[in-house]
């Protein structure tokens, strides 16, 4: 096991593992403590009482944070004619057809979401070996493909967060940044929380969120009140 750092202990001083912490003074703790020389990501990690392995436990969504992530996302765009017109005007910071597929497929990946018209996806099918993994495949079920890219882009431009559970049935997005009010923070983690709630599959049995912890990019993790962030 790697030994941990003299400044990552010393974050962890006066946090007591064993306790579950309300909300509100979880992410104090975790401000606090976010001391780096950057504007630190704050994180939720929750675990989950599924198992992703069987197709009626997955877990998989997409939420639009109020106070976005403060992250800024570049956006691509499969689109050919007035769609694509669209997305530029929308914000799109990448569009195209087979040209965009080509440059995909050359490994060019220079964005964090991929939205796609669906006329495209006899294009973008071709490059699911190589999105897929990414987690970048464009879902109609997450509003990535779509004959409405305008509205697509500026949701993935203005705090939209996708997420799916891991093995082990955990669960982790982050959520805002450590310069965010704690009333942002708050509101963004309850947001993602509930969403994540309105997400369960039918397959799962008994305790759905068990476990919920906030932490920095750079912090140590602080366990949360499941009760506190359940609206």
């Amino acid at each position: 096991m790697a030994a941990v750092g003299k400044r990552l202990r010393q974050a962890a001083e006066g946090i007591d593992r064993t306790k579950n912490y309300p909300l509100t003074e979880a992410v104090k703790m975790v401000q606090e403590r976010a001391k780096a020389k950057f504007d630190e990501t704050i994180e939720v990690a929750l675990n989950l009482g599924v198992d992703p392995r069987h197709a009626d436990q997955m877990v998989r969504g997409v939420v639009t944070l109020p106070n976005g992530t403060g992250k800024t996302v570049r956006v691509a765009v499969f689109a050919k004619g007035d769609k694509a017109e669209a997305a530029k005007a929308a914000g799109a910071d990448i569009v195209g057809a087979d040209d965009l597929a080509a440059e995909v497929q050359a490994g060019n990946i220079n964005f964090d979401r991929c939205i796609a018209t669906p006329d495209m996806m006899v294009v973008v099918g071709k490059l699911g070996k190589v999105l897929g993994p990414r987690g970048l495949m464009p879902n109609p079920k997450l509003g990535t493909v779509t004959a409405n890219v305008a509205e697509a882009v500026k949701a993935a431009k203005g705090g939209q967060v996708e997420f799916r559970v891991e093995k082990a049935g955990v669960l982790q997005a982050g959520v805002g940044k450590a310069s965010f009010s704690p009333q942002a923070l708050e509101e963004n983690i309850k947001a993602f929380v509930d969403a994540v709630s309105r997400a369960k599959p039918s397959g799962a049995k008994g305790t759905y969120l068990k476990k919920v912890a906030v932490s920095s990019t750079m912090g140590p993790g602080v366990k949360v009140e499941v009760s506190s962030v359940v609206s």
